[in-house]
């Protein structure tokens, strides 16, 4: 499985399903992987992972046959480059609110030149900065990285804010954005109504986020936190494409809870 894998499923309208990874240990990395998911995304916005852990992270991702992908912590320069050079394929960059926020995190994340999709004259915004990294096999395999993986990062935007919504038609039409995921606890909360997601308001912008996405043709995504099939098979039903389904640690703590006393007998 690779990132050209994972466009090749959404083309023919297929789901992708990943998961989080929270716990920094590549052997949870490498089980996750093997269990049979097409990504597995490092958590960098609510866990610990260091900069020197991540490429055995990765490493154990690859080996496992998924794809290694990275939720950021933030979008700069120094955490897009950090995540790339070690080996990220996908980047799933957080509170995207505006089309000029998704503009930067994608400059920070593209070599000068594979930025085709401005127009002529337009003022080009920072890049990636260039060097031996992991990602090439520190330089072994640059023009290799450099032609046939670097211009191919998968790109989500994470919306999380109601301006979000407000923006998604600009946000939508950039040419390089793969797929969103809808942060649904932050959304709800930037309305006023935090986890309430049968509130009518909160249904409605999740409806037009669903509309925009048909308009645009960006795959919908979102995160079901705690691992339940039958919502998996609502959410694909109802038009998912790009799914988190559970977290490492959830997995862990669904499994390993003491059982009950009285269950026992």
């Amino acid at each position: 499985m690779n990132i050209h894998d994972i466009r090749a499923m959404l083309a023919e309208d297929k789901a992708t399903v990943g998961t989080w990874l929270q716990l920094p240990s590549s052997d949870v990395a490498e089980l996750l992987a093997r269990a049979g998911y097409d990504w597995v995304a490092a958590d960098m916005e609510h866990a610990s992972f260091s900069r020197a852990s991540l490429p055995d992270i990765f490493r154990a991702v690859e080996n496992g046959g998924a794809v290694p992908f990275a939720r950021l912590p933030e979008v700069s320069k120094t955490a897009v480059k950090s995540v790339l050079e070690a080996g990220a394929q996908g980047l799933i960059f957080p509170m995207i609110e505006s089309r000029e926020q998704l503009d930067l995190a994608i400059d920070l994340a593209t070599y000068p030149g594979q930025d085709d999709w401005r127009s002529a004259g337009e003022r080009a915004g920072d890049y990636r900065g260039v060097g031996y990294c992991r990602a090439n096999a520190f330089g072994k395999d640059f023009d290799a990285y450099l032609d046939g993986m670097a211009p191919h990062i998968f790109f989500v935007a994470q919306i999380e804010h109601i301006r979000a919504v407000r923006n998604l038609d600009a946000i939508l039409s950039h040419p390089r954005l793969d797929a969103i995921m809808v942060g649904p606890y932050d959304l709800s909360s930037s309305m006023g109504l935090t986890g309430r997601f049968d509130h009518p308001d909160f249904r409605a912008a999740t409806a037009a986020i669903q509309a925009a996405c048909e308009r645009h043709n960006i795959r919908m995504g979102l995160h079901i936190v705690r691992p339940d099939t039958r919502e998996l098979d609502r959410q694909i039903k109802n038009g998912a494409r790009f799914i988190a389904y559970g977290i490492d640690a959830v997995f862990l703590w669904l499994g390993a809870e003491r059982p009950r006393q009285e269950n026992l007998t």
